[in-house]
């Protein structure tokens, strides 16, 4: 054999066995992959709870997994369905691990609706640990079916219209306002506004086309959603404590969670409760905290107005009203409104000292 023909030899070898390794090395990489987790949600991939909450929430699974679950993360609905079918999608297997709002689905998750009533909230982060809580101790019963990871609340809610400035009730009366719940809608239509329930990932299309003239949403979803150039005027309140805000749950396929071994049902517990529903509260918090100085700093159009208290007493009141015909409805349920309000109020108080 020539040293041409040898040298082209070597060459070919070496070639092969590099290909060769690197087949055996994905081989094996695969092979470490025992479980995949399809992550499902409806919020944009740009939403700060997606940035700063379920990426390294993968990252962290991937890693401690040793490579063996791998977390797919799928936003702004990629695998289909609208957000009100997102919790049927895991319970039914479709899909592994959802996030979406409880009161998208109306009246099925009646203990959840207390933290949809007014002025219960305080910061994302201390009513999201009152929410997990609570839901861990009350709902337990409608959570059958579903492994939850975290169930929070989001950042304070507040007004957001497209032109008119809400300075006090009487500026509400008549205008189409999109809310997220049964309960949130019930108070926009005591304040004397007509309410439009749709999740808000609809809410921009609707607010173009003046379908809506505004919404109740915190502020860290107006960039999130595109809704900073539309809804220009925005409305908070005096005190501690937000006009509304809602339950939301990332919970797990029940079914999915106990077909894990052990060890891997660890890797995910280690990274469930309170502690992750606080982390997401904090996530909206601080995102809250940007957008409002992003308006204040003229970054962003728009004007801020917030009620004095007398004013604020009287938003108050109304919802009040809603308070005491959900305690009502919760009754006639066979539950104990007055004790799931007492406890939900007890916790956020609680969590916010």
């Amino acid at each position: 054999m020539t040293q041409h023909a040898t040298s082209h030899l070597r060459r070919f070898v070496m070639t092969t066995a590099a290909a060769l390794s690197i087949a055996a090395a994905s081989q094996a990489q695969a092979q470490e992959t025992e479980y995949t987790l399809r992550l499902h949600h409806f919020f944009p991939a740009s939403a700060p709870v997606h940035q700063e909450y379920f990426i390294p929430w993968k990252e962290a699974i991937e890693e401690e997994s040793n490579g063996r679950i791998e977390v797919q993360l799928y936003p702004s609905m990629q695998l289909g369905g609208t957000p009100p079918s997102l919790y049927d999608q895991a319970k039914d297997g479709q899909v592994d691990i959802i996030w979406t709002v409880l009161g998208y689905n109306s009246g099925r998750f009646p203990k959840a609706e207390v933290f949809d009533l007014p002025f219960l909230p305080t910061s994302g982060a201390a009513t999201s640990q009152a929410a997990h809580e609570y839901a861990m101790t009350h709902m337990q019963d409608e959570l059958e079916g579903m492994h939850p990871i975290a169930v929070h609340t989001h950042s304070p809610g507040a007004l957001h219209t497209k032109e008119t400035r809400i300075e006090s009730l009487e500026d509400i009366e008549g205008l189409k306002m999109r809310g997220p719940s049964r309960l949130v809608n019930r108070y926009l239509a005591k304040l004397g506004a007509e309410p439009i329930g749709m999740p808000v990932a609809q809410a921009l299309e609707a607010l173009s086309r003046g379908v809506l003239d505004g919404t109740v949403i915190p502020f860290e979803a107006i960039t999130a959603m595109g809704l900073a150039d539309i809804t220009t005027e925005h409305t908070i309140f005096s005190g501690d404590r937000a006009l509304y805000t809602t339950m939301m749950i990332v919970a797990m396929n029940q079914d999915k969670y106990d077909a894990l071994p052990d060890d891997l049902q660890a890797v995910i517990d280690a990274h469930s409760g309170s502690r992750e529903a606080y982390q997401i509260g904090q996530i909206m918090d601080r995102a809250d905290h940007r957008q409002i100085l992003a308006i204040q700093s003229g970054e962003q159009p728009g004007t801020i107005t917030r009620l004095e208290s007398e004013e604020t007493a009287r938003w108050q009141a109304v919802g009040q009203e809603v308070v005491d015909d959900w305690i009502a409805e919760a009754d006639a349920k066979g539950l104990d409104g007055q004790a799931l309000y007492d406890s939900a109020t007890q916790l956020v108080n609680e969590y916010t000292r």
